[in-house]
């Protein structure tokens, strides 16, 4: 919704939720990354430790192609 321009009626609408769900997933959403020391559900510590993950394991995985790529052409 926040990244599409969604109005939060047009979510209800189209999801078929509870205005009240939306609601508390904008405000969860909200303090997710926040720098004022909220406390974070366990959830969302999760998720912000798996997201760290993903990303420094996509740049891995990029460095194995480009290695990958590299060693081939030198065999050639």
């Amino acid at each position: 919704m926040t990244e599409g321009g969604y109005t939060q009626a047009a979510a209800v609408q189209s999801l078929g939720v509870d205005p009240k769900n939306i609601s508390r997933w904008i405000r969860d959403l909200s303090c997710i990354g926040n720098s004022n020391n909220k406390k974070l559900t366990p959830e969302q510590e999760e998720n912000r430790r798996l997201t760290k993950e993903n990303k420094r394991l996509r740049m891995e995985r990029e460095i194995l192609k480009k290695a990958a790529a590299f060693f081939a052409n030198e065999r050639a």
